[in-house]
């Protein structure tokens, strides 16, 4: 899933946390479904990589408006197949609660196969446009930019583009058994110090909210930390 410059390790020297950027390249796989069924079939076999661009991928990408649905698959349900339904059941789907991959296919794969037994013309029904399934690269690079404690970070975090929000707090969690994001990561480094800062981290939302409103969010989550340990 991913090509990288360098190490991914947010740490390139004791206590020193490396900030990096990102570009999340889209590859065409040359699937397409045309009808319901056709998606479940697709879904069972395609790569998880396409899986992971069709929730994430749409969060980096620059927009006008904001998006109507989270992920591809909930916007195709209400657009490509009229099914509104189908579209709100597909849309509350939360990626983040799947640390293994395919057990969020496995979960798309079951609404979908409910929904089919629901209703049974939508297995040769036709959508009014076909989904195209899409794999993701992402192509990491080092900003160059080095913060040796917390209270830095803070300082730098409204200086760091959306798409370095994205590798950190967000690719971040595919990349560790845990599944937790680099800032939290680097925070364990400091023993329990900073475990409140991490905690708070932990219940920051990274999926349902614009990339701008994320990165606010945890500023503001720093800027707070950091204000209540001054007073």
């Amino acid at each position: 899933m991913s090509m990288q410059a360098d190490d991914t390790s947010p740490q390139d020297s004791p206590g020193h946390f490396a900030l990096k950027d990102c570009a999340l390249i889209a590859i065409a796989t040359g699937k397409r479904a045309h009808s319901l069924k056709e998606l479940r079939d697709h879904l069972v076999t395609i790569n998880e990589d396409s899986i992971y661009y069709h929730f994430w991928g749409g969060l980096i990408q620059p927009r006008f408006e904001e998006r109507e649905f989270n992920n591809d698959f909930a916007s195709w349900a209400r657009h490509g197949l009229h099914d509104g339904t189908l579209a709100e059941k597909l849309a509350v789907v939360d990626p983040t609660e799947f640390t293994d991959p395919n057990t969020l296919r496995n979960e798309l794969v079951e609404l979908v196969e409910e929904r089919l037994e629901e209703r049974e013309f939508l297995r040769w029904m036709p959508a009014g446009r076909s989904f195209e399934f899409i794999r993701s690269q992402i192509v990491v690079f080092d900003t160059h930019s080095r913060v040796s404690n917390p209270r830095e970070l803070c300082a730098l975090l409204p200086h760091v583009s959306s798409t370095s929000i994205f590798y950190h707090f967000i690719d971040a969690r595919q990349r560790f058994p845990e599944g937790v994001d680099d800032f939290r990561f680097w925070l364990s480094g400091f023993g329990h110090e900073f475990d409140d800062l991490a905690v708070r981290l932990a219940q920051v939302d990274p999926y349902f909210a614009p990339m701008t409103e994320l990165r606010s969010n945890l500023i503001n989550v720093f800027r707070e930390y950091f204000k209540e340990s001054a007073s």
